[in-house]
């Protein structure tokens, strides 16, 4: 229930940011960076890293940014930078997270021994939580950062478990290669290979079901844990 309240208010504050800016497209204002950053030459990198970090942080679509790398750099260098970025930007919104909103949720929890339990359970099997989802496009990658963040998932096993970003970041990338250009990506003009599409889909699957599944019985061992020890 802590999650999702955090959830629904991180959801609701972007939503009242979005329509105070209605006029602002995202997507256009990325790209148009894009632009720039791909006649920077041999700073292009650094400044794409920081824009990665700064959308990360931002809410803005880090897919575009993604896709954008594979035109501007090419596959290897282009999954480098975005893994970079995004690990950095996710470390980033992880940490404002910590110490904005996890003082409010410890004082929530603290007079619910189920909920500490579960907090506490979710502390000891971080990486592998975040592993997971981290695998899955189903859990939205900004709006983790900032909820991770009021778990009790330590920044080590945070930050080791952006390693689960790898493979989709790479496919991503390579897709975004095949578009050759920054003004098709998006549009059903890219030429984006099926193969790829489809093993980003089945890989996505297959971590949902195990998050799922994990993130279950971890709750389910720690409710039964607390409720053998109260009296």
């Amino acid at each position: 229930m802590v999650w999702a309240e955090f959830s629904y208010g991180i959801t609701a504050i972007t939503g009242l940011l979005s329509g105070a800016s209605s006029n602002f497209s995202p997507q256009t204002w990325l790209l148009e960076a894009l632009q720039w950053i791909n006649n920077l030459g041999i700073l292009g990198a650094i400044a794409f890293m920081g824009l990665y970090i700064l959308a990360t942080v931002a809410f803005l679509p880090g897919s575009i940014l993604t896709l954008g790398a594979g035109v501007v750099f090419g596959v290897v260098f282009g999954a480098i930078y975005v893994f970079i970025g995004a690990t950095l930007g996710a470390i980033a919104a992880f940490l404002v997270g910590r110490y904005l909103a996890r003082p409010w949720v410890t004082k929530k929890i603290a007079m619910n021994p189920k909920f500490q339990a579960i907090d506490q359970a979710v502390g000891r099997e971080g990486f592998k939580i975040v592993l997971l989802t981290r695998l899955s496009p189903v859990f939205p990658f900004n709006l983790l950062n900032y909820a991770y963040g009021i778990t009790g998932v330590s920044l080590k096993d945070y930050a080791l478990a952006s390693v689960g970003m790898i493979p989709g970041t790479i496919m991503y990338v390579y897709i975004g290669s095949l578009a050759g250009n920054l003004a098709t990506l998006g549009t059903e003009s890219s030429n984006v290979n099926p193969i790829a599409q489809w093993s980003i889909r089945l890989l996505g699957f297959a971590a949902t079901v195990a998050v799922t599944v994990y993130i279950t019985k971890i709750a389910r061992r720690a409710l039964q844990e607390t409720v053998t020890e109260l009296p």
